[in-house]
């Protein structure tokens, strides 16, 4: 018995560490102002100005909570001297849950109100 609980601990703690932490909290008035205003524009439902806005993001990274396919859509964040699309982005999941990524999906920070 000693030896299937420890075989069970030793196999949580390897997808814990292996496995997603939520995201620290940074708040919603701490960001780029350029994040905020993509916010205000997600929770009014657009327009958008990039085409790829709104697409599903697959989580790929594995640095988000799992969820099924299609529960995150992405959204650019205009980064200033940038032509292209940039690095940043807001995901979104159920309303309300949002993350903000300023390195093209290497990290995010969950937002708060």
């Amino acid at each position: 018995m000693r030896r299937l609980l420890l075989a069970l601990w030793l196999s949580c703690a390897a997808l814990t560490a292996a496995g997603v932490t939520l995201p620290a909290a940074v708040p919603r008035g701490e960001l780029p102002r350029a994040a905020q205003q993509t916010l205000r524009l997600i929770e009014r439902g657009g327009p958008f100005p990039y085409r790829r806005d709104g697409i599903v993001f697959g989580n790929h990274e594995r640095r988000l909570p799992y969820r099924s396919p299609g529960y995150y859509r992405e959204y650019t964040v205009p980064t200033p001297g940038r032509r292209d699309r940039g690095p940043r982005r807001i995901i979104v999941g159920r309303p309300g849950e949002y993350y903000y990524s300023g390195d093209h999906y290497r990290s995010f920070r969950s937002i708060r109100e």
